[in-house]
């Protein structure tokens, strides 16, 4: 069942990087990727339909940081749908910082769960995107790091069970869920994945759009 947007709502997308994508430098706030992309079509689609549009992810962010700034920036804007995309730091936070650790799963559960539940008791229609990586080739710089074929081995094995808790939470809350992870490995099948995102995990333009058609098969 689809979520029904009405004139006058307000949509809120919240995340780490992907969904960031540079917002702060952005003329609207929304940045240059999938939430630009979503707001744009919608606009398009439904121009008797205004929506308030509003983009609240931070590069590097994971569950424990958007936990932390939960209240300010989501819940005191009172939206009326809000959208997560979350997971890629809690897969590689330990590779990509030295101060980094392994997230077990069960920690990132958890506090995803506390992020959903105040959300559900407002009555807020929920959107979940799995978070994804793609097997792109060879070795790929992120800041001192080097993630080659053994990191994203090792970061694959972390990533499926946070995957299946986003499932199992989408359905505990009722809310939306984007298949994202699954949705790349159908499209790299013809493409390969450098198409979709060049270090497997970044949307390239054409990975922002297909999140984008993605998302906009979710509501109505």
């Amino acid at each position: 069942m689809t979520i029904t947007i009405g004139p006058g709502s307000t949509v809120m997308f919240t995340g780490d990087s992907i969904t960031d994508c540079q917002r702060l430098v952005s003329e609207d706030g929304l940045g240059f990727g999938y939430p630009l992309r979503v707001a744009g079509e919608w606009g398009l689609r439904h121009p008797d339909r205004p929506v308030t549009w509003l983009n609240t992810g931070i590069a590097g962010h994971k569950v424990s940081d958007l936990e932390a700034r939960w209240q300010t920036d989501v819940l005191d804007a009172g939206p009326d749908v809000v959208s997560i995309l979350i997971g890629a730091n809690d897969m590689g936070w330990h590779t990509l910082d030295p101060e980094g650790r392994v997230i077990p799963v069960e920690e990132f559960t958890a506090g995803y769960d506390r992020l959903l539940a105040p959300l559900a008791e407002a009555g807020t229609d929920l959107i979940l995107i799995e978070p994804f990586l793609l097997p792109v080739h060879g070795v790929v710089e992120a800041g001192a790091a080097r993630v080659g074929v053994a990191e994203r081995k090792e970061w694959r094995a972390d990533l499926n069970p946070k995957i299946q808790a986003v499932r199992a939470l989408a359905d505990t809350y009722g809310a939306q869920l984007l298949p994202a992870d699954g949705m790349f490995a159908e499209l790299t099948a013809t493409t390969g994945p450098e198409h979709w995102s060049e270090d497997g995990v970044h949307p390239t333009p054409a990975g922002h759009a297909a999140l984008a058609a993605a998302w906009l098969n979710l509501v109505a």
